[in-house]
C-alpha cells in the first residue's frame, strides 16, 4: 500500500559548533593512502575543527508543530535511530513530518557524519557495542545467539527481529569523554533554530535536562524517551514551565540496569513536580501498550507511540 506523499517548504543539512585546537610537535610522516597511489607526505602539526555536529532538516508544507522538534539519540547510536526502521516502516522523523513538524535530526559530536577528532584531542578510548550486547542490553531478547533462528527474543517483544542485524549494521563508537563537546553543539543548534521541543532518548537525557534548566526559555517541551540519566535533582525548579513527557517500554523488570536507570528519572520528574513542573510519566504496559523495547522507535507499534506523543504535545498547547 502506498503512502501518502510528503510535501517540504525546505529541507537540508548543515553542520553546528566545534572549535578549532592547535596541534603541535608531531613528525611528518609518509602515508599511502590508497592502495597502488603514490606515497604523500604528511605533516599533522596545524589547526584542526573538531566537535562540530551534523544536523538535517526537514520542514513540511504544512506546518503544524508551533515550534521545532530537535531529535537527539542515544548512545552508540545515530541519527539513524529516527529515520526508517530497520525492518523498512516508517520512523518517527517521517511519522512526525507527516503531522506537521519542523524536524531536525542531529548526530551527536563523534557520531556517524559528525566526523572524529585525533587521540590528541580527545582521551580515552571509543567504546563498542556488541551484537549479543545490544540484543540484551535493549530489552530485545533473553538469549543471545550467533545464529539468527536460536535468538531468544523477550515474549511479546515488539522489536523487529527478523530486522536485528539491519539495526546492528547502525552501531558507531561512542566516547565517554565527549559530553562537555556534545552540549556545546546542542546548544549551538537551539541558538540557531530558536526555541524548540527536545525529543530525546536514552544517554541524550543526560544532554536534554542540562540543556533545559540552562536555557529554559529555549525549550518548550521536553519529550524524554528511557532516559538513562537525568539533569540536577537541585535545579529541578528551572524545569517548573517546561513540560515533561516521560515514556518507558516493558521488560524493565527483567534487565540488570534499567530498574536504577527508571529511577534516576522517576526520581528527577517527583523533583520537578514538587518544584511545580508539569510532568507526566508514562508506563507504556501499566497504560495498556505492551512489549515495547529500549527502541521504541523501531518497535512494530512506533506509530502508535508516535500518536500518543503528538496527542500530548497537542494537549501542551505546541500544535497549531
Amino acid at each position: 500500500m502506498s503512502k501518502p506523499s510528503i510535501t517540504l517548504r525546505d529541507m537540508g543539512s548543515f553542520h553546528v559548533g566545534g572549535r578549532i585546537v592547535e596541534i603541535s610537535g608531531k613528525p611528518e610522516t609518509t602515508v599511502t593512502f590508497s592502495a597502488g597511489g603514490v606515497p604523500a607526505r604528511v605533516d599533522r602539526n596545524g589547526a584542526y575543527l573538531v566537535e562540530a555536529m551534523y544536523v538535517q532538516y526537514f520542514l513540511p508544507e504544512a506546518r503544524k508543530g508551533k515550534y521545532p522538534l530537535l531529535m537527539w539519540h542515544g548512545g552508540g547510536l545515530s541519527g539513524v535511530t529516527y529515520e526508517t526502521t530497520p525492518d523498512g516502516r516508517e520512523g518517527w522523523l517521517t511519522l512526525f513530518l507527516r503531522k506537521g513538524w519542523d524536524i531536525y535530526n542531529s548526530d551527536a559530536v563523534e557520531r556517524g557524519r559528525s566526523g572524529f577528532a585525533p587521540p590528541d584531542v580527545w582521551p580515552g578510548e571509543p567504546h563498542f557495542v556488541s551484537m549479543a550486547d545490544a540484543f540484551i542490553r535493549h530489552r530485545i531478547g533473553a538469549a543471545w545467539s550467533d545464529d539468527p533462528a536460536a535468538r531468544e527474543p523477550l515474549p511479546g517483544n515488539l522489536f523487529p527481529l527478523e530486522a536485528y542485524d539491519n539495526f546492528a549494521r547502525q552501531f558507531v563508537p561512542r566516547w565517554t569523554t565527549t559530553d562537555a563537546a556534545t552540549v556545546a553543539a546542542y546548544n549551538a543548534l537551539i541558538d540557531k533554530v530558536g526555541p524548540s521541543v527536545l525529543l530525546i532518548h536514552s544517554q541524550a537525557g543526560g544532554f536534554g535536562f542540562p540543556i533545559a534548566q540552562a536555557r529554559p526559555q529555549m525549550v518548550k517541551a521536553i519529550v524524554a524517551i528511557e532516559p538513562a540519566v537525568a539533569g540536577d535533582m537541585a535545579q529541578a525548579a528551572r524545569l517548573k514551565d517546561v513540560p515533561i513527557l516521560m515514556l518507558y517500554g516493558d521488560f524493565i523488570g527483567r534487565s540488570v540496569r534499567w530498574p536504577a536507570m527508571r529511577q534516576i528519572g522517576l526520581a528527577f520528574a517527583d523533583a520537578v513536580t514538587a518544584a511545580g513542573g508539569d510532568v507526566e510519566v508514562l508506563d507504556l504496559p501499566a497504560a495498556g501498550m505492551h512489549g515495547n523495547s529500549h527502541m521504541m522507535m523501531m518497535d512494530r507499534n512506533n506509530a502508535d507511540i508516535a500518536d500518543l506523543i503528538h496527542d500530548w504535545l497537542a494537549r501542551r498547547g505546541l500544535v497549531a
